[in-house]
């Protein structure tokens, strides 16, 4: 895939996204404590840093991405949430819309703790996809959506820098599977069909150092 294809992906992915995310901004940060305390502290943390890898971090996380997410894991009109979760569509339940966006607002005020990835042949090898993607595949440069750094874009697509590589291995294997399909015009979905498990777990590796 060549860098004009894919800005035209990447263009018509915006649209639904931003609409869906449009006026989370407006969130009240301090509206959130009490929610964060009695709900979402005991798996991700009061600052938005988990203890467990398998619980995501969410500090430094851009409000638009985690106001989407929350809105994914909430059933809504006697149908299924668009993220199916056990645990999550049961804290999201009964939070309002305004609730989610404090609460994404708030996540995305709090100061991210940097990590370190832990297996440096893996991290070769991830490097090599985030930055380059693999052209065999035809599978794009993680960079180009996520940036360099990891740090994403608001609005668009997530920060995922100093994520647990567990975490992020999952998320790709359920994209992968189609278990998880709540990305727009199946841009993930469309990546991880195309990956290994050593290549996922690479690029989770190499995302988990990222700063």
């Amino acid at each position: 895939m060549n860098y004009r294809s894919a800005l035209v992906i990447v263009a018509n992915a915006l649209l639904p996204f931003l609409a869906h995310a449009q006026g989370v901004m407006e969130g009240d940060p301090a509206k959130a404590q009490q929610i964060v305390t009695q709900v979402c502290a005991a798996c991700h943390g009061t600052d938005g840093n988990s203890a467990v890898p398998a619980n995501p971090n969410l500090a430094g996380q851009h409000p638009e991405y985690t106001f989407k997410q929350l809105m994914n894991f909430k059933a809504q009109n006697g149908k299924p949430a668009e993220r199916p979760n056990a645990v999550m569509v049961g804290m999201v339940a009964n939070l309002s819309v305004e609730d989610m966006r404090n609460l994404a607002s708030y996540f995305g005020t709090r100061k991210p703790k940097p990590r370190a990835a832990r297996d440096p042949e893996l991290v070769k090898l991830g490097q090599a996809i985030y930055r380059g993607g693999i052209t065999a595949k035809g599978v794009a440069a993680c960079s180009a959506c996520h940036q360099p750094n990891g740090a994403g874009m608001p609005a668009q697509f997530p920060r995922v820098a100093g994520q647990f590589a567990e975490y992020t291995e999952l998320q790709i294997k359920a994209f992968r599977s189609g278990e998880r399909a709540n990305d727009p015009n199946r841009m993930m979905r469309a990546v991880a069909e195309k990956l290994s498990d050593r290549e996922i777990r690479a690029v989770a590796e190499y995302i988990a150092g990222l700063r």
